[in-house]
């Protein structure tokens, strides 16, 4: 039997957890602390992910990057490069589907420290570069993995949006979900349990992995005091 959809999962959860931290803690950053006309509506479309069925979501994403799409168009005129249908539509729909857990973590991370530390930093003459990376970074760092974990584990187990952006195609598109679901209609149920033992068992580790973290930096922390 192929591993295939183990290694591809991997893979498409890696690459999508990456794209997700940068923009999702760039975003936040720029966002959560900031008020604005429109901020309640920019963020609830942000969140909007989480709360709509997958197949929308992946419905959403066939029209947008579909051949006929008005980005898939300009991707196949001027590039000859198409999404859907591939890995990187894969990809795409686990970005998409777990962004919003990256983005709500970060900015919740954003805005519960002191923030006069960080005026503390600029008034001593330090640019805002640099404050975020030594001060406000690091502040909101247990906050920030914590987002970090969850996206994965949602970019790992992503099926709804990836069936309809990427559909199944052994050896390119078949993640865990995918393969779990064919196996179950081709009725190898032998086959479907083991990934179904081996996609719990990642996504039970992640969260232990992370409840654990979370526990010795609050021992360490109150031994500080």
């Amino acid at each position: 039997m192929s591993y295939s959809p183990l290694i591809l999962s991997l893979q498409i959860a890696t690459i999508a957890t990456v794209i997700v931290f940068f923009f999702g803690v760039l975003l936040a950053r720029l966002i959560s602390r900031k008020i604005f006309p429109g901020k309640s509506i920019v963020e609830a479309l942000i969140l909007l992910p989480l709360v709509l069925p997958p197949t929308v979501v992946g419905f959403g994403l066939l029209f947008l990057f579909g051949r006929n799409g008005p980005i898939g168009r300009v991707l196949w005129e001027w590039f000859e490069f198409q999404i859907v249908f591939s890995w990187v539509g894969a990809v795409v729909a686990a970005v998409v589907v777990s962004f919003p857990l990256m983005y709500q973590s970060a900015s919740a991370a954003f805005q519960n420290y002191d923030h006069n530390v960080e005026n503390a930093a600029l008034t001593m003459g330090a640019s805002k570069l640099k404050v975020f990376f030594t001060v406000s970074f690091p502040l909101a760092w247990p906050g920030l993995l914590a987002g970090l974990v969850l996206s994965f584990a949602r970019a790992l187990g992503e099926f709804g949006a990836t069936l309809m952006i990427a559909g199944y195609i052994p050896g390119e598109t078949d993640t865990i979900p995918l393969a779990i679901y064919f196996a179950v209609e081709a009725g190898k149920m032998e086959q479907a349990y083991m990934w179904v033992l081996i996609i719990v068992a990642l996504g039970f580790s992640s969260i232990l992995w992370l409840n654990w973290w979370t526990k010795r930096n609050v021992m360490a922390f109150r031994q500080t005091k």
